[in-house]
């Protein structure tokens, strides 16, 4: 709904791989992760980049620590990032895919010129003309298809999955939402899907993973605590000389691990084991417990959690039991000795 942008040609990051010459200026409209893989990957690959986000930040939904070290690397990479701006209108060329775009932070205008121009703010299903109304299937204002969690929508003999149904967008996500809806629909299963533990990798230079709660935001008195391990202080990273990353857990009362966030390189593998730790409810002191190879990105979240446990130990109650245990083994000891 930006005025002009109609009349312009504009690439999505369906149709942005059908390109044939790279764009020597390229606009992009959004800051999600779409918008910022893209940015990198066209900046490193020699255009001019110009991202522009509403938002006050990108990834909106990162940690916004995580946030700021994407934001960091895009401009290093020479992307010109606007946030906090919005593009109010654009001006097409005399060639289609070039125009010039007004973009305003609310207290003034400026001018970016494109050659050509992504949109990446968020897809809507398309099931306008498909009859779901005469089948009975109930769709949200937004025009995605209302499931229960087997998947099966308000007609009992109809199931969806994926991105026509109000779900995170993401194709692991589809795909096991697929597979519950099949195995349900044909063999009369109900099957789910656990939406606790839905990882979420935003596939810049550094990576970005996540899993379960948000891991920053704290609250009065319900918001889990936080433990940050910098890369800095990880072996592999500093042997790859990547330590500008971070392996940080959300942790609930008990210790149980919630949610995790993970920058630095392959991130989308290290948050593997976060995502099963979330789905098993898995304790920091378990996974303090459990032996690491060593030098590796896993260290992050494994070396956060042994910073945990070693900060409980010291605690003075904790040292004071510890302190009342080895005075009672050292008198049953002696009193052992005695007796022989």
């Amino acid at each position: 709904s930006i005025e002009g942008m109609s009349e312009a040609h504009v690439l999505t990051s369906d149709s942005v791989w059908a390109l044939e010459t790279l764009p020597p200026r390229l606009l992009v409209v959004g800051g999600g992760p779409v918008g910022c893989e893209l940015s990198q990957a066209f900046a490193r690959l020699g255009s001019h980049v110009t991202l522009v986000e509403s938002a006050d930040r990108l990834l909106s939904r990162h940690d916004p620590d995580a946030a700021g070290i994407i934001a960091s690397a895009l401009a290093a990479d020479g992307v010109d990032l606007r946030v906090g701006h919005r593009v109010t209108r654009v001006v097409p060329g005399p060639d289609p895919r070039s125009g010039v775009a007004v973009v305003s932070d609310g207290r003034g205008e400026a001018t970016v010129a494109f050659d050509a121009v992504l949109v990446a703010v968020g897809r809507t299903p398309r099931t306008a003309g498909l009859g779901l109304d005469t089948a009975g299937v109930a769709l949200t204002p937004g025009g995605a298809v209302v499931v229960d969690r087997y998947q099966r929508t308000s007609n009992p003999r109809v199931w969806a999955a994926g991105e026509v149904t109000p779900v995170p967008h993401l194709t692991h996500l589809a795909a096991a939402h697929a597979g519950a809806a099949a195995s349900n629909a044909l063999l009369g299963l109900r099957r789910t899907v656990a939406m606790t533990a839905v990882p979420r990798v935003t596939y810049t230079d550094p990576e970005v993973a996540a899993v379960g709660v948000p891991t920053w935001a704290s609250g009065p008195g319900r918001r889990p605590r936080t433990v940050t391990r910098h890369h800095d202080h990880v072996d592999r990273a500093i042997v790859d000389r990547r330590t500008e990353g971070f392996s940080r857990l959300a942790v609930e009362r008990g210790g149980r691990i919630v949610g995790a966030t993970i920058v630095g390189p392959r991130a989308g593998e290290s948050i593997a084991e976060m995502t099963l730790a979330v789905r098993t409810r898995t304790t920091v002191t378990r996974l303090a417990d459990t032996v690491h190879a060593y030098p590796t990105y896993a260290d992050g979240p494994w070396n956060a959690a042994v910073d945990d446990v070693r900060r409980r130990l010291a605690h003075p109650m904790m040292r004071q039991a510890s302190q009342a245990v080895v005075a009672l083994r050292r008198t049953r000891s002696a009193r052992r000795a005695r007796d022989l």
